[in-house]
């Protein structure tokens, strides 16, 4: 008897005992509840970056728990400590907006309308808007951009594949790379080719996320500026989708479909998984990360702020993923923030 009462004891400890490399997965709090874009109409939001003043600012994507929204797309900006500061239309956009950045040289914001194919350059106080840049080919599925350090802009295409390059100056965009590993392929969900872009900190190579591959790829970066052959740099991350760098070139990715932040390091190993989704509050709104897309760190690299869009992939013309279920359940959207730190690969191990 007392023999079985030790095993069962062991077996306890064996279950609840924190398994062997587990993730610190750190909290992933709720910087802010958005407002309705318009009065009964909350959007989800996608693009989201830090301005030169701290504060961050997000666009949405148009769509909710109902379906498609119409009018134009609306620019939040938030406080770092949660509190909104304003809400404005992007004036002639589209509903749907995704990447957003301020240009380092000349402090442009330049706002990508995935719905109309069209780059524009809005001002972030009125968000009145004019036409920056329009792709040269029909189809664009405009995603994420980037800039180097002369301020030209690099943007992911993900739907023709390409990477494309525009000056700092509005102007024609050129293609800087169509490598065959930026595509979306046929049939995959998400069905997001290239999508986050960013330079690794020397500025010799490009990472791009390619959402419906789970792949990470790499551009090495010519002397002259132009792109070398791409390749897959790791594969494997369930759904790629906005990508950040740090100042040790980790990659910080959000795993839209494991509604995670992955991390790699500068040889691709995974170094920690952050956040995770944790349900719904009884006002419908989501706990932790759901369908995370876009990120960017604090000024002073402490914090991460992370886009919720709890998109319902049937919307954007895909089969349901893994977390389709749970978006239709979400009555607000959110913008997330966690702690910019990587912990020790479990910390409660001896």
């Amino acid at each position: 008897m007392k023999i079985i009462c030790c095993a069962a004891v062991l077996l306890g400890l064996v279950l609840v005992a924190p398994p062997a490399g587990a993730w610190d997965r750190g909290d992933a709090d709720v910087l802010t509840v958005l407002p309705d874009a318009t009065p009964g109409q909350p959007s989800s939001v996608e693009g989201l970056t830090v301005g030169p003043d701290g504060n961050v600012y997000v666009a949405t994507f148009g769509f909710n728990a109902k379906g498609t929204l119409t009018g134009n797309a609306v620019l939040y900006v938030i406080k770092p400590n949660g509190k909104l500061l304003r809400q404005v239309t992007i004036a002639n956009s589209s509903p749907h907006v995704l990447g957003l950045r301020f240009n380092p040289v000349n402090g442009f914001l330049l706002v990508l309308d995935f719905g109309a194919g069209q780059v524009l350059h809005v001002d972030p106080v009125s968000g009145a808007s004019s036409v920056f840049a329009v792709p040269t080919i029909a189809g664009s599925g405009l995603n994420a951009l980037t800039f180097d350090k002369a301020g030209n802009a690099y943007i992911s295409d993900s739907f023709n594949g390409i990477i494309w390059k525009v000056g700092p100056s509005a102007g024609t965009p050129t293609i800087w790379s169509n490598s065959p590993l930026l595509g979306p392929g046929t049939g995959l969900t998400p069905p997001f080719g290239a999508n986050g872009v960013e330079f690794s900190n020397d500025g010799k190579t490009l990472f791009v996320a390619n959402t419906a591959f789970h792949q990470i790829i790499q551009i090495p970066v010519k002397a002259d500026g132009s792109a070398d052959t791409a390749s897959v740099f790791i594969t494997g991350i369930n759904a790629p989708d906005g990508i950040a760098i740090d100042h040790d070139d980790n990659i910080w990715i959000c795993a839209n479909q494991e509604d995670d932040i992955v991390v790699i390091d500068k040889t691709g190993k995974v170094i920690a998984k952050l956040g995770d989704f944790n349900g719904f509050d009884k006002d419908g709104v989501a706990s932790g990360l759901l369908f995370p897309a876009s990120l960017a760190f604090s000024l002073d690299g402490k914090k991460l702020y992370v886009s919720n869009l709890t998109l319902f992939l049937p919307f954007a013309g895909a089969l349901p993923a893994v977390d389709s279920a749970w978006t239709l359940q979400a009555q607000h959207f959110t913008v997330s923030a966690i702690p910019a730190v990587i912990p020790p690969l479990n910390p409660n191990r001896d």
